[in-house]
């Protein structure tokens, strides 16, 4: 029988004043009852909108059928045909602006629970299944892949299931990109990634760390030296910006993706850890995307107070409706229209204070956004002893200035054609983060699926010439 309950099944969780002070996962999963009932708030549509606004396009409405059904390996051999990361996604994928936000129980109510249902099926299928994924017969074309973050991984399982050797090249010592180096334990495990990767590798591809693109080997030498006929770029976007005001430059003044990578990768949080970071007692956070509410809720996790502060308005926040309320619940302070000046140095050269000062918005311009404008004489300070800059990143010029004839942007995103992810070079393909700058895991996903496709068809159509 149909759930026409027009509200989801409520998510276990961790309570703020508990998970505040843990690196814990805050949400716990649904269990098979709650599964099986929200599964069944699905209406089937015939024109599936949920698919369409899938930048991976899982058969949605499929694999929640046969979670009614109570067919959750079913469910998870749908998904896993179009994702090869379902137990991230369903963790960190926006699905309330792209899945969820199309699904027409959505008009008056909520929309069915798709995320948490995708990540129901992935964490079910690791606990159950004891079969490894089985490697296709070699096609006799070698690929290479460069960055192991969620555009990479999932170039590199797409072509590994149609029979291509592939090699993923990453830079870091631990596979993973920005899924274990920018995202806390607390939103998704550490060793839910590695499960994932694993499954890749039972696929036939082969992860070589601690090579850096363009220091240690060249693209250019990958193709000509070591038989590589098509290259995919999905070296993300790690270069942080900064303010560029007084101040940036003393001690106690991070970037979130320092911040976060020490956290997350270096596990900066555990006692007796080996990799230094200062834990302030009153910490700014300057940004309002999903890196800053990362870097707030960590810095929590710490025991310190902190505030996030951001230009606009809480309509404005860029980052994720639900991380917001998770942040504010967990008793992070939110200044909204304010804008740092300055940063205040102590005798010892670390931070001590912040000058801000409060903004009005104006009207909305073409593009159809506010602009933030400084009001005069409203200087005010923040008494804080450290400074965590979210303010975004740009993709590494590296590899750009040691490969040849590749065409970016003014900015560092690679210039791609947007049907095929080809770059100005033939063979030569990118997408995620590298192309678009700062962006969604998902999002990212979706150009690695599409890259591999058109090597795919550009390879395939060379053996028949």
């Amino acid at each position: 029988m149909p759930n026409m309950s027009n509200i989801k099944n409520m998510m276990p969780s961790q309570t703020p004043h508990v998970r505040n002070k843990n690196f814990d996962e805050v949400a716990l999963g649904y269990d098979d009852k709650a599964a099986i009932d929200e599964a069944k708030r699905c209406l089937n549509c015939k024109a599936k909108p949920c698919v369409s606004n899938c930048p991976v396009c899982i058969d949605i409405p499929a694999f929640v059928h046969e979670v009614s059904e109570g067919n959750f390996e079913r469910a998870y051999q749908i998904i896993s045909k179009s994702s090869s990361l379902p137990a991230v996604c369903g963790r960190v994928c926006p699905q309330e602006s792209q899945c969820e936000g199309m699904c027409v129980r959505g008009a008056k109510g909520e929309p069915v629970a798709i995320g948490r249902l995708e990540r129901f099926v992935a964490d079910w299928h690791n606990i159950h299944s004891k079969e490894k994924a089985k490697r296709p017969a070699a096609n006799g074309h070698k690929v290479a892949i460069i960055g192991s973050g969620p555009a990479g991984l999932t170039c590199a399982g797409d072509l590994a299931k149609l029979g291509y050797q592939v090699t993923v090249f990453e830079a870091l010592h631990v596979a993973g990109g920005v899924l274990v180096y920018g995202i806390p334990e607390f939103r998704l495990p550490k060793s839910i990634v590695q499960r994932e990767i694993d499954t890749l590798k039972e696929l036939g591809v082969e992860i070589q760390t601690n090579v850096v693109i363009g220091k240690t080997i060249t693209i250019d030498e990958l193709m000509q030296d070591h038989g590589y006929e098509a290259v995919f770029i999905g070296s993300g976007a790690g270069l942080p910006k900064f303010m560029n005001i007084p101040g940036e430059n003393l001690k106690g003044v991070y970037s979130a993706n320092e911040f976060l990578t020490r956290i997350n990768l270096m596990k900066a949080y555990k006692s007796g850890s080996d990799t230094p970071i200062q834990r302030g007692k009153k910490v700014a956070v300057v940004g309002g995307g999903n890196v800053a509410m990362d870097a707030a809720r960590c810095a929590k996790r710490l025991g310190a107070h902190v505030t996030v502060v951001y230009r606009r308005t809480e309509a404005e926040l860029p980052a994720r409706r639900e991380e917001v309320e998770h942040a504010m619940e967990e008793g992070i302070e939110f200044r909204f229209l304010t804008n740092p000046l300055l940063i205040h140095s102590g005798e010892d050269g670390f931070v001590n204070g912040m000058r801000c000062q409060k903004m009005r918005l104006s009207e909305p311009d073409e593009s159809g956004r506010a602009r933030p404008i400084a009001i005069e004489g409203t200087e005010f300070d923040i008494d804080i002893d450290c400074v965590i800059m979210a303010l975004g990143t740009s993709p590494n010029p590296l590899i750009k200035d040691t490969t040849y004839g590749l065409d970016t942007q003014k900015w560092g995103g690679i210039i791609v054609n947007e049907e095929t992810g080809e770059t100005s070079r033939e063979f030569i393909y990118a997408g995620g983060d590298a192309v678009t700058g700062a962006a969604t895991v998902i999002l990212a996903m979706g150009a690695g699926k599409t890259a591999a496709k058109a090597i795919d068809a550009k390879l395939t159509s060379k053996d028949t010439k």
